[in-house]
């Protein structure tokens, strides 16, 4: 069975991301086939990235660090992902940034999409996380959801969000569909090569 994770990029208080979180993940649940998982970056308090190699490094040293472990853990038993994620001054969350960061081979050759809001719907954050990927050797598809600002807005002010996300169903289906193409394509070359 294919694993997808859906990462909650934001863990300050008031977020806005676990609604989005929610909302895709039902939708990936729904999908035969797919064992569906939600990482909660508040369920992995990891320290800022300070160890003496980087995870890149073949030979590198056991992780020490209990909440890394399990990160780690969750992330090799993942095929495909799904990032839920803010824009924070152009850029995403530094603690989604750091979880990116502690992780390197356990992230190679698997597929990646993008949930995004904040400023210009979270493009840039988007753009930036993008580029981060293919340094991990992630895939990530074209496909994306950009939820506009007045969902966002509508979470902050007691509104509807859950109107706000049912007009992306459609952009939800069609970047599902991409990461679960790519999915299927990379864990069968993953396959071959071992």
């Amino acid at each position: 069975m294919t694993v997808i994770s859906v990462i909650v990029g934001s863990t300050r208080q008031g977020r806005f991301s676990e609604k989005p979180a929610q909302w895709i993940f039902q939708r990936l649940k729904n999908r035969g086939g797919v064992d569906t998982r939600l990482l909660d970056l508040r369920d992995f308090p990891m320290p800022f990235f300070d160890q003496p190699v980087p995870p890149a490094m073949p030979s590198r040293p056991a992780y020490e660090n209990e909440v890394v472990k399990k990160w780690t853990a969750e992330i090799a038993r993942s095929d495909g992902f799904i990032f839920v994620t803010p824009e924070y001054n152009y850029g995403p969350s530094a603690v989604l940034k750091n979880a990116l960061d502690w992780v390197y081979p356990e992230w190679n050759r698997k597929a990646a999409a993008f949930v995004s809001y904040g400023s210009a719907m979270g493009a840039r954050g988007v753009q930036q996380l993008r580029l981060t990927a293919i340094e991990l050797q992630l895939a990530p598809v074209r496909s994306s959801v950009y939820i506009p600002v007045a969902t966002l807005w509508a979470h902050f002010q007691g509104g509807d969000v859950d109107a706000g996300l049912t007009e992306l169903e459609e952009a939800a289906k069609t970047m599902i569909d991409d990461l679960l193409w790519w999915t299927a394509a990379l864990k069968a070359a993953r396959a071959t090569a071992s």
